[in-house]
């Protein structure tokens, strides 16, 4: 069996459980506390590296859509908070905001599928100091992996989006899993065929954020102009 070494391992959205559910009924046996089974069992696969992938979690009488970024000592999770098309008739929006935490010295966010063509998911995740943003997701419109090249831009911070491929229900997904750089360079666009591809990064170049040797796009922001 060939083994693969990496850091960091991001699946597509819903990975475990399939996406395209009918009702809330059919989504209920799948559904699971966070922590439970399936991330015991892949935490514990883990070790020392992390895994990030989303589930339907069961809390109380709501059902989320979780993303969680695990290690055989860690768990972290995101509750989506922009749900897509028949995912409102199933799902709760998430509503704990976007957590960022500290993987072997790298601060780490996420985000989900809908929640790439909200600009200030990822603004927030880079005011949190975020330098990898991960971002399992189901694609079907063909804007996001042009758009997440300007989400890396606008903020200087990696991204990570791992989509399906195929179809599933009335759904066909664009594949075109990607890794970007702070400049917004493509490290790596998958096809659409299922791949599992390994990519070297320096996190730390998420620090710099200077566009500019006198533009930095965080110390020139003018909050104070931008309220409504």
């Amino acid at each position: 069996i060939k083994t693969t070494e990496f850091d960091l391992l991001v699946f597509p959205e819903l990975s475990t459980t399939g996406y395209a559910f009918e009702s809330r009924d059919e989504v209920l046996p799948l559904a699971e506390t966070i922590p439970g089974p399936t991330t015991e069992r892949i935490g514990k696969t883990a070790g020392e590296r992390m895994v990030v992938f989303t589930l339907p979690e069961r809390k109380g009488d709501k059902l989320l859509n979780t993303a969680v970024a695990i290690t055989q000592k860690n768990l972290y999770r995101y509750e989506k908070i922009h749900l897509f098309r028949d995912e409102k008739e199933i799902f709760t929006p998430g509503g704990q905001g976007f957590p960022v935490f500290t993987y072997n010295g790298v601060k780490i966010g996420l985000m989900v599928c809908f929640d790439w063509i909200f600009p200030e998911a990822a603004r927030t995740l880079t005011l949190k100091g975020t330098q990898v943003i991960c971002h399992p997701s189901n694609l079907v419109l063909p804007y996001c992996p042009d758009a997440m090249v300007t989400r890396s831009i606008e903020n200087r911070v990696f991204t990570i989006t791992a989509n399906r491929i195929g179809t599933e229900g009335p759904y066909r997904f664009i594949g075109l899993s990607q890794i970007t750089d702070p400049d917004g360079r493509i490290l790596f666009r998958a096809s659409r065929k299922e791949i599992l591809k390994v990519v070297e990064i320096d996190p730390g170049l998420a620090l710099d954020k200077k566009v500019t040797p006198e533009n930095d796009i965080i110390k020139d922001r003018r909050a104070d102009q931008y309220s409504l």
